[in-house]
Protein backbone atom coordinates (compact mmCIF):
# COMPACT_ATOMS: atom_id res chain seq x y z
CA UNK A 1 0.00 0.00 0.00
CA UNK A 2 1.13 3.27 -0.88
CA UNK A 3 2.40 5.47 2.29
CA UNK A 4 0.25 8.07 3.39
CA UNK A 5 0.50 11.75 3.02
CA UNK A 6 -1.71 13.60 6.03
CA UNK A 7 -2.86 16.86 5.07
CA UNK A 8 -4.89 18.39 8.34
CA UNK A 9 -7.15 21.19 7.96
CA UNK A 10 -7.55 23.57 11.34
CA UNK A 11 -4.19 23.15 13.51
CA UNK A 12 -5.74 23.41 16.89
CA UNK A 13 -5.92 21.55 20.08
CA UNK A 14 -7.89 18.40 18.04
CA UNK A 15 -5.37 19.08 14.97
CA UNK A 16 -2.57 19.10 16.55
CA UNK A 17 -2.85 16.43 18.76
CA UNK A 18 -3.92 13.73 15.87
CA UNK A 19 -0.92 15.36 13.94
CA UNK A 20 1.86 14.21 16.48
CA UNK A 21 -0.33 11.22 17.28
CA UNK A 22 -0.42 10.01 13.53
CA UNK A 23 3.14 11.30 12.50
CA UNK A 24 5.13 7.58 12.90
CA UNK A 25 2.29 6.10 10.55
CA UNK A 26 2.67 8.52 7.59
CA UNK A 27 5.17 9.36 4.89
CA UNK A 28 4.57 13.04 5.92
CA UNK A 29 2.28 15.42 7.86
CA UNK A 30 0.76 18.73 6.65
CA UNK A 31 -1.03 21.08 8.39
CA UNK A 32 -2.70 24.31 7.20
CA UNK A 33 -4.84 26.77 9.56
CA UNK A 34 -6.32 30.80 9.01
CA UNK A 35 -4.32 31.25 12.22
CA UNK A 36 -0.96 30.68 10.34
CA UNK A 37 -1.65 34.61 8.44
CA UNK A 38 -1.99 35.99 12.16
CA UNK A 39 1.79 36.45 13.25
CA UNK A 40 0.86 36.56 17.18
CA UNK A 41 -1.74 33.56 16.40
CA UNK A 42 0.75 32.32 14.62
CA UNK A 43 3.66 31.93 17.02
CA UNK A 44 2.74 28.42 18.81
CA UNK A 45 1.59 26.81 15.83
CA UNK A 46 4.86 27.01 14.85
CA UNK A 47 6.29 26.11 17.70
CA UNK A 48 4.02 22.70 18.22
CA UNK A 49 4.63 21.78 14.30
CA UNK A 50 8.29 22.51 14.76
CA UNK A 51 8.27 20.11 17.95
CA UNK A 52 6.28 17.57 16.27
CA UNK A 53 7.89 17.40 12.70
CA UNK A 54 4.72 18.88 10.95
CA UNK A 55 5.36 20.52 7.98
CA UNK A 56 3.12 24.25 7.86
CA UNK A 57 1.15 25.04 4.43
CA UNK A 58 0.25 28.36 3.49
CA UNK A 59 -2.48 27.59 2.14
CA UNK A 60 -5.38 24.96 1.69
CA UNK A 61 -4.33 24.86 -1.94
CA UNK A 62 -0.73 24.05 -1.13
CA UNK A 63 -1.69 21.50 1.84
CA UNK A 64 -4.27 19.68 -0.74
CA UNK A 65 -0.97 19.16 -3.43
CA UNK A 66 0.94 17.05 -1.50
CA UNK A 67 -1.91 14.96 0.71
CA UNK A 68 -3.75 11.74 -0.12
CA UNK A 69 -5.49 11.53 3.32
CA UNK A 70 -6.79 14.95 4.47
CA UNK A 71 -8.28 15.43 7.85
CA UNK A 72 -10.91 18.57 8.52
CA UNK A 73 -10.69 19.90 12.44
CA UNK A 74 -12.47 23.06 12.22
CA UNK A 75 -15.67 24.95 14.16
CA UNK A 76 -18.75 23.14 13.62
CA UNK A 77 -19.78 26.19 11.54
CA UNK A 78 -16.80 26.34 8.54
CA UNK A 79 -17.48 22.60 7.55
CA UNK A 80 -19.15 23.31 4.33
CA UNK A 81 -16.80 25.92 4.14
CA UNK A 82 -13.39 24.26 4.11
CA UNK A 83 -14.57 21.23 2.18
CA UNK A 84 -15.55 23.78 -0.90
CA UNK A 85 -12.13 24.95 -0.54
CA UNK A 86 -10.32 21.86 -0.14
CA UNK A 87 -12.43 20.67 -2.84
CA UNK A 88 -10.84 23.02 -5.25
CA UNK A 89 -7.36 21.41 -4.86
CA UNK A 90 -7.59 17.77 -4.12
CA UNK A 91 -5.79 15.22 -5.89
CA UNK A 92 -7.71 12.78 -7.35
CA UNK A 93 -8.85 9.77 -5.31
CA UNK A 94 -7.64 11.55 -2.00
CA UNK A 95 -9.98 10.73 0.88
CA UNK A 96 -11.52 13.37 3.04
CA UNK A 97 -12.31 12.80 6.90
CA UNK A 98 -14.56 15.20 8.54
CA UNK A 99 -14.21 15.20 11.71
CA UNK A 100 -16.27 18.39 12.33
CA UNK A 101 -19.89 18.34 14.98
CA UNK A 102 -21.97 19.33 11.98
CA UNK A 103 -25.24 18.29 10.93
CA UNK A 104 -26.05 15.30 9.11
CA UNK A 105 -27.70 18.03 5.91
CA UNK A 106 -24.20 19.87 6.56
CA UNK A 107 -22.29 17.00 6.11
CA UNK A 108 -24.18 15.67 3.19
CA UNK A 109 -23.68 19.14 1.45
CA UNK A 110 -19.40 19.15 2.25
CA UNK A 111 -19.63 14.92 0.93
CA UNK A 112 -21.09 16.37 -2.20
CA UNK A 113 -18.35 18.78 -3.07
CA UNK A 114 -15.95 16.44 -2.38
CA UNK A 115 -16.54 13.81 -4.59
CA UNK A 116 -17.65 16.19 -7.50
CA UNK A 117 -13.87 17.04 -7.16
CA UNK A 118 -13.41 13.07 -7.09
CA UNK A 119 -12.01 13.10 -3.73
CA UNK A 120 -13.63 10.00 -1.12
CA UNK A 121 -15.92 11.74 1.52
CA UNK A 122 -15.33 9.61 4.85
CA UNK A 123 -18.12 11.70 7.63
CA UNK A 124 -16.64 11.21 11.72
CA UNK A 125 -18.49 11.69 14.85
CA UNK A 126 -16.34 11.99 17.51
CA UNK A 127 -18.21 10.68 20.26
CA UNK A 128 -16.27 12.54 23.03
CA UNK A 129 -13.58 14.79 24.54
CA UNK A 130 -9.97 14.40 21.97
CA UNK A 131 -7.62 15.65 25.11
CA UNK A 132 -7.73 12.18 27.43
CA UNK A 133 -7.42 9.88 24.41
CA UNK A 134 -5.44 11.27 22.02
CA UNK A 135 -5.76 9.38 18.21
CA UNK A 136 -7.75 6.33 20.30
CA UNK A 137 -10.68 8.85 20.39
CA UNK A 138 -13.47 6.72 19.71
CA UNK A 139 -15.14 7.80 16.55
CA UNK A 140 -17.60 6.13 14.26
CA UNK A 141 -17.60 6.48 10.44
CA UNK A 142 -20.16 7.13 7.93
CA UNK A 143 -20.44 6.71 3.91
CA UNK A 144 -19.91 4.89 1.40
CA UNK A 145 -15.99 4.81 2.20
CA UNK A 146 -16.42 4.05 5.72
CA UNK A 147 -15.66 0.63 6.33
CA UNK A 148 -12.01 0.92 3.77
CA UNK A 149 -11.04 3.45 5.70
CA UNK A 150 -12.17 2.09 9.59
CA UNK A 151 -9.38 -0.52 8.35
CA UNK A 152 -6.71 2.12 7.54
CA UNK A 153 -7.41 4.03 11.05
CA UNK A 154 -7.26 0.98 12.98
CA UNK A 155 -4.15 -0.42 11.76
CA UNK A 156 -2.57 3.13 12.66
CA UNK A 157 -3.98 2.27 16.53
CA UNK A 158 -7.41 4.59 15.75
CA UNK A 159 -10.34 3.50 17.13
CA UNK A 160 -12.75 4.01 14.32
CA UNK A 161 -16.07 1.98 13.60
CA UNK A 162 -18.14 2.23 10.60
CA UNK A 163 -22.06 1.98 11.13
CA UNK A 164 -23.35 3.10 8.07
CA UNK A 165 -22.96 3.48 4.16
CA UNK A 166 -25.59 6.39 4.53
CA UNK A 167 -23.88 9.75 5.06
CA UNK A 168 -25.29 11.41 7.83
CA UNK A 169 -25.53 8.97 10.37
CA UNK A 170 -22.68 9.12 12.22
CA UNK A 171 -23.55 12.56 12.28
CA UNK A 172 -27.03 11.89 13.96
CA UNK A 173 -25.60 9.66 16.26
CA UNK A 174 -23.12 12.31 18.06
CA UNK A 175 -25.34 15.45 17.40
CA UNK A 176 -28.49 13.61 19.34
CA UNK A 177 -26.15 12.42 22.33
CA UNK A 178 -24.35 16.19 22.31
CA UNK A 179 -28.30 17.54 23.04
CA UNK A 180 -27.62 15.04 26.44
CA UNK A 181 -24.08 15.84 26.93
CA UNK A 182 -23.90 19.13 26.27
CA UNK A 183 -27.39 19.96 27.42
CA UNK A 184 -26.62 18.07 31.07
CA UNK A 185 -23.08 20.63 31.28
CA UNK A 186 -25.65 24.24 30.55
CA UNK A 187 -27.96 22.09 32.95
CA UNK A 188 -25.53 21.47 35.57
CA UNK A 189 -24.06 25.32 35.56
CA UNK A 190 -27.48 26.71 35.80
CA UNK A 191 -28.56 24.25 38.70
CA UNK A 192 -25.43 24.90 40.87
CA UNK A 193 -24.39 28.55 40.48
CA UNK A 194 -28.52 29.16 41.48
CA UNK A 195 -27.99 26.59 44.15
CA UNK A 196 -25.28 28.51 45.49
CA UNK A 197 -26.68 31.79 45.17
CA UNK A 198 -29.39 30.66 47.19
CA UNK A 199 -26.75 29.05 49.96
CA UNK A 200 -28.47 25.41 49.14
CA UNK A 201 -26.26 23.44 47.50
CA UNK A 202 -25.55 21.32 50.10
CA UNK A 203 -29.12 20.07 49.65
CA UNK A 204 -29.42 19.99 46.48
CA UNK A 205 -26.25 17.70 45.27
CA UNK A 206 -26.67 15.12 47.94
CA UNK A 207 -30.48 14.44 46.12
CA UNK A 208 -28.88 14.45 42.92
CA UNK A 209 -26.02 11.60 44.33
CA UNK A 210 -29.25 9.46 45.68
CA UNK A 211 -31.10 9.60 42.53
CA UNK A 212 -27.98 9.14 40.21
CA UNK A 213 -25.84 7.38 42.88
CA UNK A 214 -23.02 5.78 39.95
CA UNK A 215 -22.10 9.95 39.38
CA UNK A 216 -20.06 11.87 41.74
CA UNK A 217 -22.27 14.98 40.98
CA UNK A 218 -19.12 17.39 42.54
CA UNK A 219 -16.58 16.16 40.59
CA UNK A 220 -18.86 16.22 37.33
CA UNK A 221 -19.82 19.75 38.08
CA UNK A 222 -16.11 20.89 38.67
CA UNK A 223 -15.44 18.99 34.98
CA UNK A 224 -18.65 20.43 33.46
CA UNK A 225 -17.71 23.94 34.57
CA UNK A 226 -13.74 24.01 33.46
CA UNK A 227 -14.89 22.35 30.11
CA UNK A 228 -17.42 25.18 28.87
CA UNK A 229 -15.14 27.78 30.81
CA UNK A 230 -12.47 26.51 28.34
CA UNK A 231 -14.02 25.63 25.37
CA UNK A 232 -17.70 27.13 25.55
CA UNK A 233 -17.68 28.90 22.30
CA UNK A 234 -16.54 25.50 20.54
CA UNK A 235 -19.26 23.92 22.50
CA UNK A 236 -21.81 26.54 21.65
CA UNK A 237 -21.05 26.44 17.81
CA UNK A 238 -21.36 22.51 17.92
CA UNK A 239 -24.96 23.15 19.85
CA UNK A 240 -26.14 25.17 16.59
CA UNK A 241 -25.15 22.70 14.74
CA UNK A 242 -27.25 20.21 16.89
CA UNK A 243 -30.36 22.33 16.72
CA UNK A 244 -30.10 22.45 12.91
CA UNK A 245 -29.88 18.56 13.41
CA UNK A 246 -33.56 18.13 15.80
CA UNK A 247 -34.64 21.03 12.69
CA UNK A 248 -33.78 18.70 10.10
CA UNK A 249 -35.48 15.54 11.45
CA UNK A 250 -38.74 17.92 11.94
CA UNK A 251 -38.96 19.66 15.80
CA UNK A 252 -38.36 22.72 17.22
CA UNK A 253 -34.94 22.84 18.69
CA UNK A 254 -36.27 24.50 21.65
CA UNK A 255 -33.45 22.19 24.47
CA UNK A 256 -30.32 22.33 21.66
CA UNK A 257 -30.92 26.60 20.72
CA UNK A 258 -31.31 26.82 24.65
CA UNK A 259 -27.84 25.09 25.58
CA UNK A 260 -26.01 26.61 22.77
CA UNK A 261 -26.86 30.08 24.37
CA UNK A 262 -25.57 29.07 27.69
CA UNK A 263 -22.57 28.02 26.55
CA UNK A 264 -21.95 31.22 24.34
CA UNK A 265 -22.45 33.12 27.55
CA UNK A 266 -20.17 31.52 29.73
CA UNK A 267 -17.73 31.89 27.04
CA UNK A 268 -18.13 35.70 26.58
CA UNK A 269 -17.57 35.90 29.96
CA UNK A 270 -14.54 33.74 29.97
CA UNK A 271 -13.44 35.72 27.02
CA UNK A 272 -13.86 39.05 29.47
CA UNK A 273 -11.31 37.25 32.06
CA UNK A 274 -14.54 36.49 34.67
CA UNK A 275 -12.66 33.61 35.68
CA UNK A 276 -9.08 34.35 35.06
CA UNK A 277 -6.64 32.80 37.98
CA UNK A 278 -9.68 30.09 39.03
CA UNK A 279 -7.96 26.91 39.96
CA UNK A 280 -9.66 23.55 39.46
CA UNK A 281 -8.98 22.66 42.75
CA UNK A 282 -11.02 24.95 44.04
CA UNK A 283 -14.06 22.95 42.61
CA UNK A 284 -17.18 23.68 40.80
CA UNK A 285 -18.33 26.66 43.72
CA UNK A 286 -15.20 28.63 42.53
CA UNK A 287 -16.72 29.03 38.87
CA UNK A 288 -20.35 29.91 40.73
CA UNK A 289 -18.63 32.33 42.59
CA UNK A 290 -17.44 34.83 39.93
CA UNK A 291 -20.74 33.55 38.02
CA UNK A 292 -22.87 34.86 41.06
CA UNK A 293 -20.20 38.33 41.69
CA UNK A 294 -20.91 38.88 38.12
CA UNK A 295 -24.46 38.73 38.24
CA UNK A 296 -24.24 40.87 41.57
CA UNK A 297 -22.49 43.47 39.77
CA UNK A 298 -25.27 43.77 37.47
Amino acid sequence: MQATQLGLIGYGEVGGIFCAGLAPHMAGVRAWDLKLADRAAAQPLRDRAARDGVVLCDSAAALCAGSTLVISAVTASSTVAVAREAAAHLRPDTVFLDLNSASPGAKREAAALIEAAGGHYVEAGVMTSVPPYGIRVPMLLGGPHAHALAARLAAWGMDAKAVSPELGVASAIKMCRSVMIKGLEALVIESYTAARAYGVEDYVLPTLQETFPSIDWTEQGRYFYSRVVQHGRRRAEEMREVANTVHEAGFEPWMAAATAQKQDWVAGLAAQGLFDGVQKAGGWQAYADRLIGHARKD
